[in-house]
């Protein structure tokens, strides 16, 4: 290592002192090439500059005190500024390897929360759910029942990130698992409530509305846990009816039990579901009315279902400068003839 050190310092000098006499191209060559080999050997920016003090000392022993203390100075300088640039090269590294971790967790989020919108003759579905981030807080999922009925879960966690994630992956299953009789919203809520209070973190809950279509019946059956409310479009008089519900957020207490009512679609009426990252877009610094999502939901409800809530999507992502603060989810539901 000795040896090492005084090769590098001798090499160091004869260059050195080649470029003060004659300011050669070749002497420069020459610094690139030991470069090179001391960044193979981790020299540090400290050591160089303490091999150019001794090889100046060594060339001019007669230097000006002034260069003496400007060359310590700078020899101090590179010593903090190598710490810094550790310390900054590991948190890229870290950083780097955070993102490549959240990548393989969105797009295994993807597959493990996949679900099929289902086709019902008389019956037009539209949903949007797109993530602020990687990794969507928001959840949506349909569950087939029997024969052409279906329910739709809605949730939002509380909490982000992988967390997030994982809880949602096991709401889907929990719901997946449910016979055909314990579809009614307020049951899904209730058996979903006690999976979420006895598995996940205490700081971690979920807002969410299940609601179960009967097309045979016209009937949508719904209920919330602490979710935002969802809105009827009743199109016989072009207008929209608040569902609001009281229901505790899931997570918070064992034995919460939650309200259901009974909704009857007529023709062309909608129920419209969502999440708060469509009630609290912005303007600007403004947040928008309610009053104003219902109007552009209403300007573009002569469109299928699917097309609307990307319409309105769109909408509300240009208004916010193409940059969604929150998650974003919207479904609606059309009884069709």
């Amino acid at each position: 290592m000795e040896k090492t050190i005084k090769n590098n310092t001798k090499r160091y000098q004869d260059l050195l002192e080649k470029y003060i006499h004659s300011q050669d191209e070749e002497a420069l060559y020459g610094i690139e090439k030991v470069s090179k080999d001391f960044i193979k050997k981790n020299i540090l920016p400290e050591e160089i500059i303490n091999l150019h003090i001794q090889a100046m000392e060594s060339l001019n022993p007669h230097l000006p005190n002034d260069y003496k203390h400007s060359m310590n100075f700078l020899l101090e300088a590179m010593i903090f500024y190598g710490l810094a640039l550790q310390e900054v090269t590991n948190l890229r590294q870290e950083k780097d390897v955070l993102a490549s971790e959240i990548s393989i967790a969105a797009n295994m989020q993807k597959t493990l929360l996949g679900t099929k919108k289902p086709e019902i003759a008389g019956v037009d579905l539209g949903i949007i759910s797109v993530p602020a981030h990687q990794m969507n807080g928001d959840y949506y999922h349909f569950a087939k029942g029997s024969g052409d009925t279906f329910g739709i879960a809605i949730a939002d966690v509380i909490g982000k990130g992988i967390p997030a994630a994982l809880c949602m992956s096991m709401i889907k299953y929990a719901v997946d698992s449910y016979p055909e009789e314990s579809m009614r919203p307020k049951t899904i809520l209730k058996n979903l409530n006690r999976v979420v209070e006895r598995n996940i973190d205490p700081s971690m809950f979920i807002t969410m509305c299940y609601a179960h279509y009967h097309p045979s019946e016209n009937l949508l059956r719904f209920s919330s846990a602490g979710h935002e409310p969802g809105y009827f479009y009743h199109a016989e008089t072009d207008t929209f009816e608040e569902i609001k519900m009281k229901g505790l957020v899931l997570g918070v207490m064992p034995d919460a039990t939650y309200q259901e009512i009974d909704l009857t679609m007529k023709e062309n009426d909608m129920v419209i579901l969502l999440t708060d990252g469509v009630t609290e877009c912005r303007d600007g610094d403004r947040f928008i009315e309610t009053e104003e999502v219902l109007q552009v939901i209403r300007e573009y409800a002569h469109l299928s279902a699917q097309k609307m809530v990307e319409s309105v999507y769109k909408h509300f992502e240009r208004l916010q400068g193409f940059q969604l603060r929150d998650d974003f989810t919207l479904f609606a539901i059309r009884k069709n003839v």
